[in-house]
C-alpha cells in the first residue's frame, strides 16, 4: 500500500431524512471553522442510519474533505474528537518474486477465487482457474428449474458455479475483519458493476440480481488480463510428490486432464464435501471447527420496518429495515440472527441429493413482502458425534438428510409456525405470513430435524429477542429449516507462508475455515495470490 494524500475526516455529521447531501459541505466547513470555499473535494466515506432514537430516525456520515489549508493545524484549532487527518491508501501490487516457469492454479470462482485470479493476472502469471460448475447465465436456469421442478444437479446448484455461493444470496458486503484490502474488494466489485453505495454504505449489498453482472465483468477482466477461467471443470485430485504439488488433475464431461504446477490456491467454498475428502485422503491437515445450525424465519417486511424505524417506517430514503440480534442462554455460544435479508425470499440451497438446506437471498431494490434471517446456535465440536476431522461435515449431512425426509422426501423445506414452535407442537396451517422457499415447505415440527441443542436453544432466543425487536416471536411468523451452512466445519491447516502441509498448496477462503462472507473471503484470496508472489516455502 503507497501513501497518497492527507485529508481530514469528519465523524458524526447528522442530516435528517429529508435533508439534501449537497449541505454535507457546509456542515463540514462549520465543524472545521473554515469557508466552505477552502474544500475543494468532499466525499462520503460512511453512511449510516442512526435509529437509536425513534422519535429522531436520521442519517449520520462520516465524510473526507481535501482542502486548500494546513490539514493538521486547521484541526488542532477546531478541538473536535470527531475530526482527524487520515491519509488515504491506494493498493498496489507487491514485488513479484516468483521466478517459477509454471502457470498458479487457482480451485473455485467464488469471491476467494475471483479476487486470488484477479491479483495473479494483475501480476501478469496467467492464472488458470477451475470451476466445478457452469457459467452464472447456465448455472441460473439450473437453479431454477431446482426451484420450479425439484431437480437438483449437483454441480450446477446455488452452492457450485461461477460466482459461488455468494451469487444467490444478498450480496451482502458487512464483515467482521479489519483488513486494509477490504478497499480493494469494494472497489473491484464496483467497478465490475456493483453499485457505487458499496463504497462508503455502513451496510453494503449488492443484490441477487446485480451480482451475476458483476461477476461476468470479473471473469472478462480476468480474462482480458491473460488469465483463464475453465468452467465445468471439476478439480479430482493433487497430484502429489516428496511433499510438493506437482500438477492437478481434473475432469471435464468426463475427460481426464493433467496440468503440470507447483502453485495451488484451494479457494473450494463451503459445500465441497468431496475435495475435503479428497485432501484428507491425501494426508492433508484438517482440524473441526465450530459451526452454526438453525433455520430461517420470515416477518412481514413492514413489521421489521415499524419495529426499527417506529413513526419514520415507509420513508421513502430509509428503504427496507434490518436487524442483528444475539443473546446468551441455554449454551455457551447461544443464539444469533446472521445474513438478515430485508424484502428477500428464503432459498432452497441444496447442493447433494436427498439433502434439504436453505439460505437467504434479496435483490438490490430489497422490495419483496417479507423479511427473513437465519436464527442459528453454535455447535461446539465436543457435540459432533466423533473427532474425526470431517464430524462435522457428517453432521451436517445427516441434519440435511433428516429434513428431506421429514418435508417429504422431494426438496420442499420443513416450515413451522413460530407459535407452534414455541408450544412443542405441529403446525397445520398457515397464518398470515406466507413463506418463500421457491421449492415450496411442508408443515411439520423442527424438533424432528433439529438437534435438541439448537430447538432448546433457538425457542429460548426468539422470546429474548422480541424484548430487542418487537413482535419477533410473531406467531404467524414462519421457521423453514435447516441452515446448516453459514460456515464451514473444518479448517485445513495452514503455515506462516499460508500453505498446508503439502508445498504449493494455499488453503483459502470460507471452504477452507478462514472467512465467513463475502467480503472476508476475496480479503482471504488476495492474501494468498500475495502468498504466491513471494514465493516463500517452508
Amino acid at each position: 500500500m503507497i501513501l497518497q494524500t492527507n485529508m481530514i475526516r469528519i465523524n458524526e455529521i447528522k442530516l435528517a431524512l429529508d435533508e439534501d447531501e449537497c449541505l454535507l459541505k457546509q456542515k463540514s466547513a462549520k465543524v472545521l471553522r473554515i469557508n466552505e470555499k477552502y474544500i475543494s473535494k468532499l466525499s462520503i466515506y460512511k453512511k449510516s442510519v442512526d435509529a437509536r432514537h425513534k422519535d429522531d430516525v436520521h442519517f449520520s456520515y462520516s465524510v473526507d474533505v481535501t482542502v486548500t489549508l494546513d490539514e493538521r493545524q486547521i484541526v488542532s484549532k477546531c478541538k473536535s474528537k470527531k475530526v482527524s487527518v487520515v491519509e488515504e491508501y491506494q493498493y498496489t501490487l507487491p514485488t513479484n518474486n516468483r521466478t517459477s516457469k509454471y502457470r498458479p492454479i487457482v480451485v473455485g470462482f467464488g469471491p476467494a477465487g475471483m479476487l486470488a485470479g484477479i491479483i495473479l493476472a494483475e501480476a501478469g502469471l496467467q492464472p488458470i482457474i477451475l470451476e466445478r460448475g457452469k457459467d452464472v447465465d447456465s448455472r441460473t436456469k439450473d437453479v431454477n428449474r431446482f426451484w420450479t421442478q425439484r431437480k437438483l444437479d449437483e454441480e450446477s446448484n446455488v452452492q457450485f458455479g461461477e460466482g459461488g455461493a455468494g451469487t444467490f444470496s444478498d450480496g451482502k458486503l458487512t464483515t467482521g475483519i479489519k483488513s486494509p484490502f477490504i478497499r480493494k474488494v469494494l472497489q473491484e466489485l464496483y467497478e465490475a458493476g456493483a453499485p457505487e453505495e458499496i463504497l462508503y454504505s455502513s451496510k453494503p449489498h449488492i443484490g441477487t440480481d446485480r451480482l451475476v453482472i458483476v461477476v461476468k465483468n470479473i471473469r472478462k477482466k480476468i480474462e482480458s488480463l491473460g488469465g483463464e477461467i475453465r468452467l465445468e471443470c471439476k478439480l479430482e485430485e493433487l497430484l502429489v510428490a516428496n511433499g510438493f504439488v506437482q500438477g492437478v488433475r481434473y475432469s471435464h464431461h468426463g475427460k481426464i486432464i493433467d496440468i503440470e504446477t507447483d502453485s495451488v490456491i484451494m479457494a473450494i467454498g463451503h459445500s465441497a464435501r468431496d475435495t475435503v475428502e479428497m485432501l484428507y485422503n491425501l494426508g492433508v491437515e484438517i482440524m473441526q471447527k465450530p459451526f452454526s445450525v438453525g433455520a430461517r424465519i420470515e416477518h412481514p417486511q413492514s413489521l421489521i420496518n415499524k419495529a426499527q424505524y417506529g413513526q419514520f417506517a415507509g420513508h421513502p430514503k430509509l428503504g427496507a429495515a434490518d436487524y442483528k440480534l444475539s443473546c446468551h442462554g441455554l449454551h455457551e455460544r447461544g443464539a444469533y440472527t446472521f445474513c438478515m435479508c430485508p424484502g428477500g425470499t428464503v432459498v432452497a440451497a441444496a447442493s447433494e441429493k436427498e439433502g434439504v438446506i436453505v439460505n437467504g437471498m434479496s435483490s438490490l431494490a430489497r422490495d419483496g413482502e417479507n423479511a427473513n434471517s437465519a436464527l442459528l446456535v453454535g455447535i461446539e465440536p465436543k457435540d459432533f458425534p466423533s473427532w474425526h476431522p470431517l464430524a462435522g461435515i457428517y453432521y451436517q449431512r445427516e441434519i440435511e438428510h433428516n429434513a428431506f425426509l421429514l418435508a417429504g422426501g422431494d426438496y420442499r423445506a420443513p416450515a413451522q409456525l413460530v407459535g407452534d414452535f414455541l408450544a412443542g407442537r405441529v403446525s397445520k396451517e398457515l397464518g398470515n405470513v406466507n413463506p418463500t422457499c421457491p421449492t415450496g415447505v411442508t408443515l411439520t415440527n423442527l424438533d424432528e430435524c433439529l438437534p435438541v441443542k439448537v430447538s432448546t436453544t433457538m425457542k429460548s432466543a426468539i422470546t429474548e429477542m422480541d424484548k430487542k425487536l418487537q413482535g419477533f416471536n410473531m406467531y404467524d411468523a414462519v421457521l423453514t429449516a435447516p441452515e446448516t451452512r453459514s460456515s464451514s466445519s473444518v479448517r485445513i491447516l495452514r503455515d506462516e507462508y499460508l500453505q498446508c502441509n503439502i508445498s504449493g498448496v494455499y488453503p483459502c477462503g470460507e471452504g477452507a475455515g478462514y472467512a465467513g462472507g463475502i467480503v472476508s473471503a476475496a480479503v482471504d484470496g488476495i492474501k494468498c495470490a500475495h502468498a504466491v508472489l513471494s514465493d516463500l516455502h517452508y
